[in-house]
């Protein structure tokens, strides 16, 4: 008997808390709404009780939003499903044809599936010069010094669209616009160093490009701003195109400025670093070709009669953790191609996004809530809902892969929350334990604010330091 009414004083205990919480973020959130800063903006946001499962609060909780990265989670968590946290990618090097006296007469073969890890400088194994020189090391093996054929780049596996649609010009020319193939090379971005000039206004010199851009040039445009300025200029170069320009500034220095660009062509890309490998070990081939941009018929296309290699990605939870933390757009979009490829037979976003869509909807979120059209939030065009986002949540905290999610959340304002950033829209989606030792879960939007990013951040940190 004792044990029941300390149990109903808990509960009890728990119910006042929560309608005190509920009323200081009521306070809060309409204090918020009446900033200027908002006035013509909408506000949203969501909170439940981990140990009850209750609402603590919510406000347009049901109202489709522009998300910007919080939505990765609902990648991620699908990802963690329908691939498992062991999942690797694989890129898969073999040929055509004989091998005899040095000399491959027939073709080497580069069947990718999608690897967005490969050539990356996250992981020992993925970095460029390890992977070539496992490439390298298997030509070696293999004494070959000829190849009387072509390297084909077998990139079928994925849609020829490499960037899902209602992604804006301004962002798909820099490194997190960076498109999607079913063979891609380090991190399909690249490094442009820019020498400023001496004042500001000046014009610029682009000094070197790392890793090189194949069959593509820029004219730049960029100039030079104030003293710590920071990082003002764009890369306007879209998939498949030869020409594209920079705008806008860099800040003043003596050191040339890096800014970060996307490449054109991942398969070709990857074709220009084993071309400078074969350069290397004084390896003759008679060209390259790619499966996708030849538009080739399947029957004219040989198939591999004999693997040399089969690269490996990290596993799927390690890859999750640099999709979440440092939210990289390109591991979200390969995420919802190869659930595509692994579900139906083909990478393309639009499929992708269905098979997560219905993912969400069999586990009760309705798919009006879940209105995405990539794997990343990067799109303007995405709407989904603070309740979707913390239902995604709670679904995580159930499965056996959690803790690998969970680590892989970032910390910000002292709580493990996801962040979501593009123009006019700022989002935060996570977990938190007060100090009282209650654990909550929620998700707060706010689309359509004016001036500071970093002001109307501030101000949604001050709601969220409620929970604490």
């Amino acid at each position: 008997m004792k044990k029941l009414i300390l149990f109903f004083f808990i509960i009890l205990a728990h119910i006042g808390i929560a309608q005190t919480v509920a009323v200081k973020l009521a306070n809060a959130v309409k204090q918020f709404e009446d900033d200027e800063q908002v006035r013509h903006g909408i506000i949203s946001l969501y909170v439940t009780d981990v140990q009850t499962g209750k609402v603590v609060y919510e406000h347009n909780a049901q109202i489709g939003l522009a998300a910007a990265s919080t939505q990765k989670i609902f990648t991620s968590c699908a990802s963690f499903e329908l691939l498992g946290s062991t999942y690797r990618y694989k890129t898969v090097l073999g040929y055509d044809g004989r091998i005899e006296n040095g000399v491959l007469n027939g073709n080497l073969h580069i069947n990718g599936y999608g690897d967005p890890t490969l050539g990356s400088w996250r992981w020992n194994d993925t970095k460029e010069e390890v992977v070539l020189a496992k490439i390298g090391a298997v030509l070696q093996k293999n004494n070959i010094t000829k190849i009387t054929g072509n390297v084909l780049l077998n990139d079928s596996a994925f849609s020829i669209q490499p960037i899902p649609g209602g992604w804006i010009w301004d962002d798909i020319g820099n490194y997190y616009g960076a498109g999607c193939w079913a063979i891609n090379w380090h991190e399909n971005q690249y490094d442009l160093y820019i020498q400023p000039g001496k004042q500001e206004g000046d014009t610029t010199t682009i000094v070197k490009i790392t890793p090189r851009l194949k069959e593509s040039a820029l004219l730049n445009f960029i100039t030079t701003g104030k003293k710590g300025s920071g990082d003002n200029g764009y890369i306007y170069l879209a998939p498949y195109s030869f020409q594209g320009f920079t705008q806008g500034t860099i800040p003043m220095g003596n050191e040339p400025f890096a800014i970060s660009g996307a490449f054109t062509n991942g398969p070709w890309q990857f074709a220009d670093a084993l071309q400078q490998l074969f350069s290397k070990q004084k390896i003759a081939v008679a060209g390259f070709k790619s499966y996708t941009t030849l538009k080739v018929n399947k029957n004219e296309w040989p198939g591999m009669q004999q693997e040399l290699i089969t690269l490996l990605s990290p596993p799927m939870d390690s890859i999750n953790y640099w999709f979440l933390r440092k939210s990289i757009n390109l591991y979200g979009e390969a995420l919802v191609k190869t659930i595509a490829w692994e579900k139906a037979g083909f990478g393309s976003t639009e499929k992708g996004v269905e098979l997560v869509r219905n993912f969400w909807s069999e586990r009760g979120i309705d798919k009006g809530a879940v209105n995405m059209i990539d794997g990343s939030g990067l799109s303007p065009q995405n709407r989904v809902t603070t309740n979707a986002e913390v239902k995604v949540l709670q679904f995580a905290r159930t499965r056996p892969w959690f803790n690998a999610f969970y680590n892989a959340l970032p910390e910000y304002n002292g709580m493990k929350m996801k962040s979501g950033s593009i123009g006019g829209a700022r989002a935060f989606t996570g977990y938190h334990t007060a100090k009282d030792g209650r654990q909550y879960v929620f998700s707060i939007i706010v689309n359509n604010y004016e001036g500071s990013p970093g002001e109307v951040v501030k101000k949604m940190y001050r709601v969220l330091d409620l929970l604490k």
